[in-house]
């Protein structure tokens, strides 16, 4: 550790391995610890099932639970955009070669007190139960619309400038109903409330082009989700900066961050230092320099059936939108299963997931626990969701937001891009065409 970095990176959580490598593929000399022996902190996938029980104070498992080494749990599961900004970060940087994907069956979304298929086809969206023929021929005028809209070129904009009219106004001179909006809000452009409304369109026509373009890559679903877990992505970025020149340091306790005329400038590990120019770290490792905005719950539940109402997925996710519960925020649901490497034969993981909104957070996901049926183990964890205090330019000390409840990368992948933009002065090029997407699924 006697050596001087570019950068040091303090935490295995996805955020910092993303960074890590993106560091290291652009040439920066990088050294990445952890003080736990496991990648991922409080992202990690927890195996085997005996660790996970222990982690939350449980009996151990029964052995009906099958071999616990065939466990793998997310402690905050999130979906792949099949043509989002992790999937291109990955096939980008290479990292796309450590990894193995598999497709999400379906995207469903809670309206009127049932569970209904987002429209994956032009045919399913004709035989759906969310909208009467009128509606899907409104609908389907509207989503030609959005196929076409091009920001940068006035002639696909009809009478609307999405640049200053709001989505409400746009939904209006559609002639889309409350309902169908929600649906569109929510389960296409995944809005976690009903804030975009009021903001210009353009915004919200963006995220549809983005789930269309995501559904068009796969079929079944907009979602891809690694074999074995999560866990795998901040290992895969791991081996990435390995190859680049990155050096691990897993089980290293962290005591300081040294400051020197208010900058970073090293990290005090026991008796050494390492020296450097920048840090990046996530809250818990300065949390005099972070603030708490709100809390997120999420209730991890272990079945033995799938999602009911979504005829027998072995994977899905679920939206249950703010105003079908009477709330200010979404609940998502994500469903995996052993088909996904995470659970023996005949097991699901389901997890729930919001921002709480009330001093009783557990009641707030009753809706959704309700939908799951039968539950084998139930295990419930808030987490504080916190965001930094400054940018960090000044200090050179780049502390990430914690991870919010949207079972999707997206808002992930932004928080990451803008420290990396932040650090470097630079945006990472996320391009195509390196030739190392093939047979990914």
């Amino acid at each position: 550790m006697d050596e001087e970095y570019d950068a040091i990176v303090l935490g295995t959580g996805l955020k910092e391995c993303f960074l890590s490598g993106m560091l290291s593929v652009s040439g920066k000399k990088v050294l990445h610890m952890d003080s736990n022996k496991y990648y991922g902190r409080e992202s990690a996938s927890i195996t085997p099932l005996q660790e996970l029980f222990a982690k939350f104070g449980l009996p151990a498992p029964d052995k009906s639970f099958g071999r616990g080494k065939d466990w793998n749990v997310d402690l905050i599961p999130k979906f792949l955009m099949a043509n989002g900004q992790l999937f291109k970060m990955l096939i980008y940087t290479g990292a796309i070669r450590y990894l193995e994907f598999k497709s999400i069956e379906g995207s469903y979304v809670y309206q009127k007190g049932q569970i209904h298929k987002v429209p994956a086809t032009e045919k399913e969206a004709l035989r759906s139960d969310l909208m009467s023929l009128w509606e899907m021929i409104r609908f389907r005028n509207f989503l030609n619309y959005v196929q076409n809209w091009d920001d940068n070129d006035p002639t696909t904009w009809r009478d609307l400038n999405p640049q200053v009219a709001t989505m409400h106004q746009v939904f209006v001179y559609f002639g889309l109903n409350a309902n169908i909006a929600e649906f569109t809000g929510h389960a296409l452009a995944l809005h976690g409330d009903d804030s975009y409304l009021q903001r210009p369109a353009k915004e919200t026509l963006r995220r549809i082009q983005l789930y269309k373009a995501s559904l068009d890559r796969y079929g079944k679903s907009p979602y891809l989700y690694p074999k074995y877990g999560l866990g795998e992505l901040p290992q895969g970025f791991a081996r990435l900066s390995a190859i680049y020149g990155g050096t691990y340091m897993l089980d290293k306790p962290i005591d300081e961050i040294i400051m020197e005329n208010g900058k970073a400038v090293g990290v005090r590990s026991g008796g050494e230092t390492a020296r450097c120019k920048q840090v990046y770290c996530d809250p818990s490792f300065v949390p005099g320099k972070s603030k708490k905005i709100y809390q997120v719950i999420h209730c991890i539940c272990l079945m033995d059936h799938p999602l009911p109402g979504t005829k027998d997925a072995l994977s899905s996710q679920l939206i249950i939108p703010q105003r079908q519960v009477n709330r200010n925020s979404d609940i998502y649901i994500s469903v995996v299963s052993y088909t996904n490497q995470v659970a023996p034969k005949g097991w699901f993981i389901a997890t729930v997931s919001t921002k709480v909104e009330t001093a009783n957070p557990e009641a707030e996901i009753r809706p959704a626990l309700v939908l799951l049926g039968p539950l084998k183990q139930k295990i419930v964890r808030v987490s504080d969701y916190y965001r930094p205090k400054e940018d960090g330019t000044d200090s050179q000390l780049f502390i990430s937001q914690s991870y919010d409840a949207t079972t999707h990368f997206e808002t992930t992948c932004l928080d990451v891009l803008d420290i990396f933009r932040r650090g470097t002065g630079e945006d990472f090029d996320i391009l195509w065409g390196r030739g190392i997407e093939n047979d990914i699924l």
